[in-house]
Formats: C-alpha cells, sequence, structure tokens
C-alpha cells in the first residue's frame, strides 16, 4: 500500500484524531519527552498506534530536513483530489441545499491549506479551483490543512468559467466576494444552493469569473483599517455566515 510521511505535532495530532485507522507509525526524536509530545503519545497508545524512537538526525534524513518537530508519522497515501466529473456525484449526493466554495486562482499554498480547513470545518460539500495557475494538494497544504484535505472534496477544474455556468445551470446560485460591491454578505441570502466564490491573492476575482456570478457581496471593514482581507479569513467569513443563516432558516 502506498504511504506518505507527515510531520509536525500539529499535523500528527490532526492525523490522529481525524484519520487514526490511516496512520501505520510514529518516529518520534528519542531525546523530546515535553509535555506536547507526551500528550501525543499517550493518544497514540490510545488509538493503538505503533511508536518508535529515533535520533534527531534521522528524522531530519526523512523529512528532507524540514521542521518537524520531533515527530514524523508513516500514513496511508492521502486521498488524491476528485475528477472533475465526480463533482456532478458529490452534488446529486446531497440531501440539503448546497455550500460549494470556489477559489479563483489561489497560489500559497499556505491559504489554500488555511481555506480547506475552513471549509471542513463548515461542511462545505466541495471546494473547487482551476488546474492551472493555482495551487493544488502538495504537503504544504495538507500539513497546514490539519486533515481537512482528506475530509472535504477538493475539484481542480480544466475550466473555470464553464464550471460556473455548469452550476448556476444546476440551480446553485454564485455569490462573488469583492471589497467594492454595493452589497454586505450580510445582506445577502446564503440559505439556497450557493456557491462562494474568491479571487485569488490581492488580485481578487479575474473579469470572466466576476461575469459569471449572479451576486457580489462584501464584508464589512472598520473605517480607516485594512483595506482587505487574507483569502483565508475571507473564506472562513463568508462560510460560517452562510451556516448562520442555514440554522436560523432551519
Amino acid at each position: 500500500m502506498a504511504e506518505n510521511l507527515i510531520h509536525g505535532l500539529h499535523a500528527v495530532a490532526a492525523a490522529l484524531k481525524y484519520e487514526p485507522d490511516s496512520i501505520r507509525g510514529l518516529w518520534v526524536e528519542r531525546q523530546r519527552r515535553d509535555s506536547r509530545m507526551q500528550t501525543l503519545l499517550a493518544e497514540a497508545g490510545q488509538r493503538g498506534v505503533p511508536t518508535h524512537e529515533a535520533e534527531r538526525a534521522e528524522l531530519d534524513r526523512l523529512s528532507g530536513g524540514a521542521r518537524h518537530q520531533g515527530v514524523i508519522a508513516r500514513v496511508a497515501a492521502a486521498r488524491p483530489a476528485l475528477a472533475e466529473g465526480d463533482l456532478a456525484e458529490v452534488l446529486a449526493a446531497l440531501t440539503e441545499p448546497a455550500l460549494l466554495l470556489v477559489l479563483d486562482g489561489v497560489q500559497d499554498p499556505h491559504n489554500l491549506g488555511a481555506c480547506l480547513r475552513s471549509a471542513a470545518a463548515a461542511g462545505v460539500h466541495a471546494v473547487i479551483a482551476p488546474l492551472d495557475r493555482a495551487a493544488g494538494l502538495n504537503a504544504t497544504v495538507r500539513k497546514v490543512a490539519c486533515g481537512a484535505a482528506d475530509s472535504v472534496p477538493f475539484v481542480p477544474v480544466t475550466n473555470l468559467a464553464r464550471t460556473l455556468r455548469n452550476l448556476r445551470d444546476r440551480g446553485i446560485w454564485l455569490i462573488g466576494a469583492a471589497g467594492e460591491a454595493e452589497r454586505s454578505l450580510y445582506e445577502t441570502d446564503l440559505t439556497a444552493p450557493t456557491a462562494i466564490v474568491l479571487g485569488a491573492e490581492e488580485k481578487g476575482l479575474r473579469r470572466l469569473t466576476r461575469e459569471s456570478c449572479d451576486r457580489l457581496a462584501r464584508i464589512p471593514l472598520a473605517e480607516n483599517g485594512v483595506e482587505s482581507l487574507n483569502v483565508s479569513v475571507a473564506a472562513g467569513i463568508f462560510l460560517f455566515e452562510a451556516r448562520r443563516q442555514r440554522r436560523l432558516k432551519a
């Protein structure tokens, strides 16, 4: 069976919490026995995950010199991104109004990982992104996502504008995030089947993507404050406002 390595206390702890069955074993630095490591080892013991002591030099070698914080986990190969054609099956299986996140060219893997984490926490049904000129599911994304990359479907598409048209044809409203929009997201109905569409870092939505949206909405910011928010922060605000509205309507 194909396997991957993940490293770092936070990433390994998330794997133990969300995907313990995928972990084949932990390799921990022999000299490190602080409280965080003890907590991690206790969790591994409760989950029945075997642990092995190793010298720091061995961990450095296994991680390729990355900052491993004294722990590496060997796990079954992570779930790959979904094929574009699988999106229709995901939507057809839903028993509640769709909530999708569309990322128009997010290139920073840390931002993509954080967006996936917010999406999983908000119960998003799928995250959609362009195949080209955008971050993919690499090791950095998976580490930042802390398990979310394997719990929420991620769908790279070859033609984002075409995908957005297909979503609209399915009755899904496309709500684009734009700082200059007249309407606030708090004045926008997000209870219907909805895809929240966010643009790339600094550049925002591309013209074709913006024109594909049914409506634009903004996050109200304090006067004399920052002019814009990080894309992962904006994603979390939009998604949890959608969840808030849906809970009130239920």
